[in-house]
């Protein structure tokens, strides 16, 4: 009995529970430091009694959250319509284009400097000029977001469908594999870390655009959103609103990358290495 002890194999330690201390200081570390900052943060604007109208503290900002957040929660999701149907195109339309350089490098050569002129151009510059140019508030919104969120996705994927390993390419022709199969069942596959990570970039790009967006549009009433808050609050010299809707703004980018790279640990971590836990790092 004893010897058919010592021989069993020892059981291996779960990977949940090995990576407990790991996940747990993931958590607890950003945690600690942002006690820290805003307790810091709550101590200096007491004890050097700065008034509010100039730099309010952590609690008069969130009892600022709290009040109004019937207002500040509708331009949110205002806000938050353009930035999601801004990603969604600007994704829709980079893989697309992406596809098509890959595919053509006389396309790539003709239409990418474009794709750059859109990006080195700043959008305070052309967001009045849009605005002006297209009738509909809403839509001049959605373009604006669109060109700050669409080159990170297009430049990435195209990265990705260009490192596919030369020697597969050789070994799908060799098959006889058509175009599309080796778009289908090797570029893409390549590519899709690299789209992840372009669209990870372009969620807080969307947002940005769309808060640049509204801040030049400066529209009011009830499909205002979180930027128009902002100039109001500014106005009138509301600063723990100000600082409110500012808080909504960051917690909103966060939220949005977090959301996007679950999405790519999800979609990567049974095959890629960027997602499954490999290496070790202090």
């Amino acid at each position: 009995m004893s010897e058919a002890v010592e021989g069993a194999p020892s059981e291996a330690p779960r990977p949940g529970l090995a990576m407990a201390p790991e996940a747990w200081l993931r958590v607890l570390a950003p945690v600690v430091i942002g006690l820290l900052v805003l307790g810091g943060w709550e101590w200096l604007v007491r004890a050097r009694e700065i008034p509010p109208y100039i730099l309010p503290g952590p609690i008069a900002i969130a009892q600022a959250l709290v009040r109004d957040w019937g207002t500040l929660s509708a331009s949110l999701l205002v806000t938050l319509k353009t930035t999601g149907l801004a990603l969604l195109v600007a994704a829709a339309l980079g893989l697309l284009l992406a596809v098509a350089f890959a595919q053509s490098r006389i396309v790539e050569l003709s239409l990418f400097p474009y794709a750059v002129i859109l990006q080195v151009t700043p959008i305070v510059a052309i967001a009045p000029l849009i605005i002006i140019w297209v009738n509909d508030v809403t839509l001049s919104l959605l373009i604006c977001a669109w060109i700050v969120a669409f080159f990170p996705i297009l430049s990435n994927t195209t990265v990705g469908l260009n490192s596919t390993d030369h020697n597969l390419l050789d070994l799908f022709r060799l098959y006889g594999a058509s175009r599309w199969q080796v778009l289908w069942r090797l570029r893409l596959p390549t590519a899709m870390p690299f789209f992840l990570a372009g669209l990870r970039i372009s969620g807080g790009l969307a947002l940005i655009g769309a808060i640049v967006a509204e801040f030049v549009a400066g529209t009011g009433g009830n499909a205002s959103g979180l930027a128009y808050r902002i100039l109001e609050a500014g106005y009138q010299l509301q600063i723990p609103r100000m600082f409110a809707a500012l808080v909504l703004v960051s917690g909103t980018g966060i939220a949005i990358f977090l959301a996007l790279s679950l999405l790519s640990h999800l979609l990567l971590r049974r095959w890629h290495e960027s997602a499954m836990g490999g290496g070790e790092r202090r």
